[in-house]
């Protein structure tokens, strides 16, 4: 657990010609003290961290999704029953639906509502924001290299970079995250994500925007990419928060009691 040490090292009072240098200095304590208790709620300095430990098993589901989409850029098979959904879809089309624009987004910013209405998820906004950020990055990175590599055309026609989809690997990394954030207060709030990710990998298809395969595939990346964000989150926050030998923030603040007026240095290391 790191161990926060608070250090006043700047006070500037401005204090009126009669009053005692000992009333100054105990204005000045308690300023230190409210200071203290503040920035530390702040800066949620208690590490909460729940790591997720590897286990292969957790590669299976993410594993067969990505190998199908894969799989499906070379067999025939494969880019037949694609080609069979997309004209079934086609036939049901009157008008294209863009809440997929919008629901790839939904599961992540459940967790941060959530918090916000106080059921608190596993983790506090600092570190689930680490690894939210640390899924996106690897997510992201490798659906736009993907897409360049293998320059698969749309259902549409309209671009050639179809393989994978990236607003349903977008949704299933945050279901993901929904989902370990929140399996241990109940199993819904990870289902309903779930359900919502998959509706944007639907609707994907339905908008003639992606194949079954960019769509399998996408939804692998997206649940793998948060599972290994989580693995990785202690090396992660030690490169971007260093241990204490090496470690010193600080974060300067004015302050008011009513009396005086100051300034306030907190030093965390």
């Amino acid at each position: 657990m790191l161990k926060t040490f608070l250090l006043f090292v700047l006070g500037i009072s401005v204090v009126q010609a009669q009053e005692h240098v000992t009333d100054s200095i105990v204005g000045v304590k308690d300023t230190v003290v409210q200071v203290q208790k503040h920035v530390a709620d702040t800066l949620m300095v208690k590490d909460t961290v729940h790591n997720l430990k590897f286990n292969y098993k957790q590669l299976i589901i993410p594993g067969v999704l990505i190998g199908y989409g894969f799989i499906g850029l070379e067999s025939d098979w494969l880019k037949g029953f694609n080609s069979q959904i997309r004209d079934e879809v086609k036939e049901d089309i009157d008008n294209k639906i863009t809440i997929d624009d919008f629901s790839q987004y939904a599961p992540a910013a459940s967790v941060y509502a959530l918090n916000a209405m106080g059921i608190k998820g596993k983790n506090n906004l600092k570190d689930r924001s680490i690894i939210l950020a640390t899924s996106y990055l690897m997510m992201s990175t490798t659906v736009f290299a993907l897409k360049k590599i293998t320059h698969v055309e749309r259902p549409d026609g309209t671009s050639y970079n179809s393989f994978p989809s990236g607003h349903t690997a977008n949704a299933f990394a945050g279901a993901e995250f929904l989902w370990q954030e929140y399996k241990d207060k109940s199993i819904w709030y990870g289902i309903s994500g779930y359900i919502v990710a998959t509706g944007t990998g639907l609707f994907r298809m339905y908008n003639n925007r992606h194949w079954l395969t960019d769509v399998a595939a996408g939804a692998g990346i997206g649940i793998l990419s948060t599972k290994a964000a989580y693995w990785l989150f202690p090396y992660v926050k030690n490169s971007i928060f260093p241990s204490k030998e090496n470690k010193v923030t600080s974060m300067l603040m004015p302050f008011y009691n009513g009396k005086q007026f100051g300034g306030g240095m907190v030093v965390q290391f």
